[in-house]
C-alpha cells in the first residue's frame, strides 16, 4: 500500500464578521506521522479542521494534499482526497448493526444492497482491521470504547488515509483509550495512516505523537518534535508564557479548625435509588459518605448512573428509594434544607442546569440570595444595587470575564459561566457540601487551575466535596477518596494513595 498523502494548510485565514478565528495559520503533517494540535478553547483548533474538511470555506490560504493545491467544498471532497473526521461525538444509528452502519457510511447512492456481497467484503474488511467488533450486533449494545472503535473504523472502511481525530478518547476509560491510540499508533507506523490528533491531554500528546502544532487567539503559536519538548514548552506555547502547572496544595485536617478531629459525616446516602428519564434504572442500592475536609471523587464512563446522582442530591430528580442525611438530618434538597444545611452545587452544563440564560450575570449570582438581606427588604423588594454591588465583589474574586454585571449570562463563554456559578455557589460563608459534576469539561488549562484551587481550597476549609468527573486525571489530582461507578453501583473504592490505574480502568468498564 502507498504511503498516505501529505497534507498541508499554508496560511489559512478565516473570518466570521469582524472577528478573525483563524490567522495565517500553517502546518504540515507528514506521512506516516501522528500530529497532535494543541491550543485552549477559542484557539481555533475547530475552525482550522472544517476548513480542511470543507465545513467552511477559508477568507484566504490553502489545503494541498498530496503537495497539490486541492479545492474541498465539502467533506465529500475531502474524502475523495482520503481525508476523514471522528468527532467528538457518536454518529453511528443506535438501532443498526455494526454492519449496517458501515455501509450507511458509504452514501454512495445506491438503492439496493446485495447483503450477501456487503458481508463477505466486511468480513475481509474486519478481518484486516486494528479493531474487531461483531458485525451482526446492534451498536446500542456496544460499549463506549467499541463505539468509538466503530467510528474510526467506518473512516478506513471509507479508505481514509488522513484521519481527524477530536478528543477521541473523552468517553473511553484509561485502558480503551491507550488500546485505541495504541493501535492507531501501530497502524501508522507501519506507514498505513496519517494522524491529526486534537487533545487536551498531555500524556496523550507525549505518549502517541511525533511532532505538535500548537494555536493561540487563532494565530500560529507553534511546532516542534514532541521528542524535543517539554510539557512546560508546549503549555507555554498555548498561554504565551513559561509557566509551570500549579497543583492545588491540600491541607492536613489538624491545619483547619473547620475540620473536626475525627472529621464527621456531612453526606450520608444510602440504599438509593432512581431512575433515567424513560423510567428505567440509573442507580440502584448506591451508598456513600463524605466527611468534612475530604473530596471524595466518582469516577466513571459517562452514562452510568452519575447524572442521575448528582440530580437526585440537587433537587432536580426525585429518587425511588434510599435515604439521604446531611449532618445527620434527612434531606430531600428542597431549597430550604439546601440552604439551612449549606449544600451547594456545580452541576454539568451549568448554562443548562444552573442558570436562567436570559437572565444578567448579576442576577444569576444572586440566585441563591436574592430574598435576603442585604439582597432584599422585608424578603419582597429587592435592593438593585446591592445585588449588582456583591456581583462586583464576585466578578473579582472569580476573575469572571464579563462586559458588566448586567450583561446576560448567555454570551459569556463556556469557562466565564462556570466561573460565574462557582463563585454562586462558593461565596456562601455557610457552605458545608459542594457536589461538583464535571466542573472543568471542556475548559482550558487556566480555567481548570483556577476551578481545582477554589474546590480544593473550600476542601481545606472543612467543606465536604462530591467530585464527580469523567476526567481521571482530575479526579487523581484533587481526591482524597476514589469511587469508580459502573451500572448505576459503586463497584470500587480506594483511598487515593492506594488507587491503582490497573483496577481502576476494569471497574469502569464494568470487569
Amino acid at each position: 500500500m502507498a504511503q498516505p498523502p501529505e497534507l498541508e494548510v499554508y496560511n489559512l485565514t478565516k473570518r466570521f464578521g469582524s472577528l478573525t478565528a483563524l490567522d495565517q495559520v500553517s502546518m504540515k503533517i507528514r506521512p506516516g506521522t501522528v500530529h497532535a494540535l494543541l491550543g485552549e478553547n477559542g484557539a481555533g483548533k475547530s475552525t482550522l479542521v472544517k476548513c480542511i474538511m470543507g465545513f467552511y470555506q477559508a477568507d484566504h490560504g490553502d489545503v494541498l494534499v498530496g503537495k497539490q493545491v486541492r479545492t474541498i467544498a465539502n467533506p465529500r471532497d475531502a474524502h475523495h482526497y482520503g481525508i476523514g473526521m471522528v468527532y467528538q461525538h457518536f454518529t453511528s444509528v443506535p438501532a443498526m448493526t455494526v454492519a449496517e452502519n458501515l455501509v450507511l457510511s458509504r452514501s454512495d447512492g445506491e438503492n439496493l444492497i446485495d447483503w450477501k456481497t456487503e458481508l463477505t467484503d466486511l468480513t475481509v474488511f474486519m478481518e484486516t482491521s486494528p479493531f474487531q467488533i461483531p458485525l451482526d450486533v446492534p451498536v446500542a449494545q456496544l460499549a463506549a470504547g467499541q463505539k468509538q472503535k466503530l467510528e474510526i473504523l467506518k473512516q478506513l472502511y471509507l479508505k481514509s488515509r488522513v484521519l481527524i481525530l477530536d478528543e477521541p478518547t473523552s468517553v473511553l476509560t484509561p485502558n480503551e483509550a491507550d488500546e485505541v491510540l495504541g493501535l492507531l499508533r501501530a497502524e501508522v507506523t507501519a506507514g498505513n495512516l496519517s494522524v491529526l490528533l486534537i487533545t487536551h491531554k498531555f500524556r496523550e500528546v507525549t505518549a502517541f505523537t511525533d511532532e505538535v502544532t500548537v494555536l493561540r487567539k487563532g494565530q500560529w503559536a507553534g511546532h516542534g518534535l514532541v521528542k524535543d519538548l517539554t510539557i512546560a514548552e508546549m503549555s507555554a506555547m498555548m498561554l504565551g508564557e513559561a509557566r509551570e502547572t500549579k497543583v492545588a496544595v491540600k491541607s492536613n485536617g489538624s491545619d483547619s479548625a473547620a475540620i473536626a478531629d475525627p472529621p464527621l459525616p456531612v453526606l450520608v446516602v444510602e440504599h438509593l435509588a432512581a431512575n433515567k428519564d424513560n423510567g428505567l434504572p440509573a442507580i440502584a442500592d448506591l451508598s456513600l459518605t463524605v466527611y468534612g475536609g475530604e473530596i471524595v471523587g466518582i469516577a466513571g464512563v459517562s452514562g452510568n448512573g452519575q447524572k442521575e446522582l448528582v440530580e437526585v442530591l440537587a433537587g432536580q430528580r426525585s429518587p425511588t428509594s434510599g435515604t439521604i442525611t446531611i449532618n445527620g438530618e434527612p434531606y430531600s434538597a428542597t431549597r430550604s434544607e439546601m440552604r439551612r444545611h449549606g449544600v451547594f452545587a456545580l452541576p454539568e452544563e451549568p448554562l443548562k442546569n444552573a442558570c436562567v440564560p436570559q437572565m444578567s450575570v448579576a442576577e444569576n449570582m444572586a440566585l441563591r440570595t436574592f430574598d435576603r438581606p442585604p439582597q432584599a427588604k422585608w424578603g419582597i423588594w429587592l435592593v438593585w444595587r446591592m445585588i449588582r454591588a456583591m456581583a462586583n465583589d464576585l466578578i473579582t474574586s472569580f476573575k469572571v470575564k464579563t462586559p458588566s454585571p448586567d450583561t446576560p449570562i448567555e454570551h459569556l463563554s463556556g469557562g466565564n459561566v462556570q466561573r460565574a456559578v462557582l463563585a454562586r455557589e462558593l461565596s456562601e460563608t455557610e457552605i458545608k457540601l459542594l457536589i461538583a459534576a464535571n466542573p472543568c469539561f471542556g475548559l482550558d488549562f487556566a480555567a481548570v487551575e483556577d476551578i481545582h484551587h477554589q474546590i480544593v481550597a473550600a476542601r481545606n476549609r472543612g467543606v465536604a466535596v462530591l467530585l464527580v468527573s469523567e476526567d481521571l486525571d482530575e479526579l487523581l489530582l484533587l481526591s482524597d477518596r476514589l469511587l469508580v461507578i459502573s451500572g448505576g453501583a459503586l463497584v470500587y473504592e480506594r483511598a487515593i494513595a492506594d488507587a491503582d490505574l490497573a483496577e481502576i480502568g476494569p471497574a469502569m468498564a464494568g470487569h
